[in-house]
């Protein structure tokens, strides 16, 4: 039975969120603070993770903190902070996701969902297959139109960390500092021109991208 962890101060919504998952089949832990949530997830490891910010204690920054040090448990973050630095520092710090609260219980289900199904997945991709190309990891390939398609290194390496993780938004900030280093960080032009020629060469529509999506001001997102 997949099991979801609940960290939330809340008890109201913590019981609501319980009684929905449950009622869904999925087994759950609640915890209260920050504290409880990590020793919850030490003792009886969880399959995913919600998480709120605003937690007693420890806060739920630090938390993901906690979290990240041993564990690639996928954590959905449910905060009352709509501000977009709030959620660019939550997945900075290693959340899948992020919802903001309030929230409707069918969108909140539908990403817990997409969240297991990438965990499934992993993070060790072979081959990625879509309708217009094929990206072969391990080969450090790209074909189009059964054409091999020459990515530049640069490109190589955004295109290889998007595809290695489907549906999950990649923050503007891990790429810049996975892709060039951490001293080009604020650069975030160099990810428009880079995306945009990835686009012309993969994109069977380049100006209306399906699978390299752009969150404004956030990140990319590959979607298979």
């Amino acid at each position: 039975m997949t099991r979801i962890l609940i960290i939330e101060d809340e008890p109201p919504l913590a019981r609501a969120l319980a009684t929905n998952l449950r009622v869904r089949g999925y087994d759950v832990d609640a915890a209260g603070s920050g504290e409880a949530g990590l020793r919850l997830a030490a003792d009886r490891p969880p399959d995913l993770v919600l998480l709120d910010l605003g937690l007693p204690g420890i806060d739920g920054i630090e938390v993901l903190h906690g979290l990240r040090g041993w564990s690639s448990v996928p954590v959905i973050v449910l905060s009352a902070r709509g501000a977009q630095h709030d959620k660019i520092e939550a997945l900075d710090s290693g959340a899948d996701d992020y919802v903001a609260k309030p929230f409707a219980m069918g969108e909140l289900l539908a990403r817990i969902r997409a969240a297991l199904r990438r965990a499934t997945l992993g993070d060790e991709v072979a081959l990625v297959e879509t309708d217009d190309f094929v990206i072969d990891v391990a080969a450090r390939k790209a074909r189009r139109d059964d054409a091999e398609v020459h990515l530049t290194p640069t490109e190589w390496r955004i295109v290889e960390l998007l595809v290695r993780h489907p549906g999950k938004l990649v923050s503007q900030r891990m790429l810049l500092q996975e892709v060039w280093g951490p001293s080009y960080e604020d650069e975030t032009h160099y990810l428009r021109v880079y995306l945009a020629q990835i686009r012309r060469k993969l994109e069977p529509m380049p100006g209306a991208p399906r699978y390299f999506v752009t969150e404004a001001g956030m990140g990319y997102r590959f979607e298979p």
